[in-house]
């Protein structure tokens, strides 16, 4: 027992291990949700996809269905994310990450200090080759961030569960895609400007991917960048940072149409003076339906909040309120 009590405990951004494992993690995927999932014809154990967006402050859970496609099977508004729009770079800069993540059952913390937790895997292999530095970035409950993304702890209790159905069902790891809005043309043309649009850009190609075909995209990485679904002659990339090698296969040319109509739209959005100004971010966000909740019950009782895991789904062009909140002290 001395032994234990000397053991020190590492405490690494958004995570932290503790000596007791709580039934916690062991919770079931709760009863209504189980019934959607019937309704919805997907098995509790079938593959999932997570997709989050940063501006609206919204995580998507997807689960393939009978069909063999991804179908949304609940939206949760997320409670807490640090930093601004734009990806991660360094250790301590508060950004939370956008790309694309693959997370694995080791991934999963029951132990964590906020509540439950899944570890994004940042730095990805692309991340990484460009220097960029930081870890132990979560998606967590207890409504706090340090560069993670925070929901309410019952509703990261739900996609627990659901990961870890999915997992102990035979899926390696599944698939994260964090966006910093929807891709829509009205937000391209809002944040034209940025100096992280080209960044962007390669994201959106891998979101319709992912849109047009309900199919999980693969991600390769070369020439610096993101390439989705490409098939390379000679095999994959190795060097994230190298020029990309021929690839053995065509763009699929919905998709392709589909980005260029969009990125024609913003431009034309621009042009003719139709594009609002993009919003400052002084730290992070919060999904208006818990801003006046944490003014009326304080931060504590709002992370343990049970009555809003979940909103409404919103059209991908729907004007949603401004989701920033004001700075937060951890």
């Amino acid at each position: 027992m001395a032994g234990i009590g000397a053991l020190a405990l590492v405490l690494s951004a958004c995570v932290s291990s503790v000596l007791e494992v709580d039934s916690k993690a062991t919770q079931p995927i709760p009863t209504a949700l189980m019934a959607e999932m019937s309704r919805k014809s997907m098995s509790p154990s079938a593959p999932i996809l997570i997709r989050i967006f940063k501006q609206e402050s919204e995580l998507e859970i997807w689960k393939r269905d009978r069909s063999g496609q991804f179908a949304l099977l609940k939206v949760y508004p997320m409670c807490r994310w640090s930093g601004k729009l734009g990806p991660k770079k360094q250790d301590g800069d508060r950004q939370a990450p956008e790309g694309f993540y693959h997370v694995n059952a080791g991934m999963l913390n029951p132990n964590s200090q906020y509540y439950l937790s899944f570890n994004f895997g940042y730095p990805n292999r692309l991340e990484a080759a460009l220097g960029y530095t930081g870890d132990a970035l979560m998606v967590h409950g207890a409504c706090s961030s340090s560069g993670c993304y925070a929901l309410t702890d019952e509703g990261v209790a739900e996609i627990y569960a659901i990961a870890r159905e999915a997992l102990q069902g035979g899926q390696i790891a599944f698939q994260v895609q964090a966006f910093p809005f929807r891709m829509t043309p009205q937000n391209l043309a809002k944040n034209r400007n940025d100096p992280n649009f080209a960044f962007w850009t390669d994201l959106k190609r891998g979101n319709d991917v992912f849109e047009v075909s309900r199919q999980q995209p693969k991600v390769s990485y070369c020439s610096g960048r993101y390439v989705f679904d490409t098939e390379f002659q000679g095999g994959e990339p190795r060097d994230p940072l190298a020029a990309c090698p021929p690839s053995a296969n065509s763009a699929e040319p919905v998709v392709a149409g589909r980005t260029e109509t969009d990125l024609a739209a913003a431009e034309q959005l621009l042009a003719n003076g139709a594009a609002f100004s993009a919003h400052a971010y002084a730290d992070g966000g919060m999904h208006p339906t818990f801003r006046k909740l944490l003014e009326r019950v304080g931060k504590k009782a709002l992370a343990r909040r049970t009555s809003l895991t979940s909103v409404p789904i919103s059209r991908p062009d729907a004007a949603l309120a401004d989701p920033h909140s004001p700075q937060e002290q951890e």
